[in-house]
């Protein structure tokens, strides 16, 4: 008989199809492996083209929430790649923040999950997270402690804090609401109305693949559209094969953001664990938040999200 205390998970894919079937076995075993209850499975067979499935059968993963007879604990992003955006129109708001505000639930990915984060924000004001997924993160041959300790710490408490060495000898100590995620996926939805107008807020970008000057040219649109500027830090997180070719000419990506911190007017900081890289904070979306820096060690302490009802913090599994 299931353990009725036991942390229930809910696989969810809005976005790519599950290309590494192994990597989603083994994070499936790893979560069972803790005592949690895992499922929505069958999320894990669909395919259409480059989707998991439908564009119908991946909102309905979302819109699901709202109408479970018993929600999960968590409802976990099995990969990013792309597909979110095609959903955001028929993504059932008001009947997630009926059920979801009395009912939170702790809705984690990244990646292309980044704009079904600023969507549901948005429209619902819904507090999700920035953190691992079941493939990339839980499902490697070689788990990251640094990954699986902070995301069930996180979890595991109303309060929370991500510590990093972040290079940069600054004085910073703001405080705001957290937010952000993969830069692209913020750009694409700028002037919409999936892009919440968040003023005085601590901003955290990453990237997969796209050149030095590309990622230069998506921060200028942060900026010249006038998002950098209504905020009161900007943090650096993993830019993962963010190369740069012959023709750049010994252009880099820290040219990029050295130009950036001239022009952005608020504190910029990098290093932080987040992104396409094995370590990554779990980090929620849109909660008040405080960003120190002393000598060259930041801090963020961030508290008002979705936990477990019943801490869960197992040993690496």
């Amino acid at each position: 008989m299931p353990d009725p205390q036991a942390c229930r998970v809910r696989l969810i894919a809005p976005s790519g199809y599950p290309h590494d079937r192994e990597a989603m076995t083994r994070g499936v075993a790893r979560l069972r492996k803790t005592g949690c209850l895992v499922d929505g499975e069958e999320v894990l067979d669909r395919t259409e083209l480059r989707y998991a499935g439908s564009d119908a059968q991946r909102v309905a993963d979302i819109n699901q929430l709202a109408t479970l007879d018993e929600l999960p604990d968590i409802a976990l992003s099995i990969r990013g790649g792309y597909g979110v955006t095609r959903l955001l129109e028929y993504v059932h708001y008001h009947a997630l923040r009926e059920r979801l505000a009395g009912e939170p639930i702790a809705m984690v990915g990244h990646s292309d999950f980044t704009a079904l984060q600023m969507a549901l924000y948005a429209k619902a004001g819904l507090v999700t997270f920035g953190g691992p997924m079941l493939g990339p993160d839980f499902g490697p041959a070689t788990l990251s402690p640094l990954t699986w300790r902070h995301f069930w710490r996180t979890l595991s408490a109303p309060q929370g804090t991500a510590s990093w060495e972040c290079g940069e000898a600054i004085e910073c100590d703001v405080e705001g609401p957290l937010w952000g995620g993969n830069l692209a996926m913020l750009c694409s939805l700028l002037d919409t109305p999936y892009f919440p107008r968040i003023e005085g807020g601590i901003l955290f970008v990453e990237d997969v693949g796209e050149p030095p000057f590309r990622i230069e040219r998506l921060l200028y649109q942060l900026h010249l559209s006038g998002v950098l500027g209504r905020q009161r830090a900007l943090i650096l997180g993993d830019f993962t094969q963010c190369r740069p070719s012959p023709y750049d000419n010994g252009y880099d990506l820290a040219d990029g953001f050295s130009q950036i911190r001239r022009i952005a007017g608020i504190a910029v900081l990098s290093g932080m664990p987040f992104g396409h890289a094995a370590d990554k904070f779990t980090l929620p979306f849109g909660v008040p938040a405080r960003l120190r820096v002393v000598g060259s060690r930041a801090s963020l302490d961030f508290h008002g999200y979705p936990h477990l009802r019943q801490p869960h913090e197992p040993a690496l599994a």
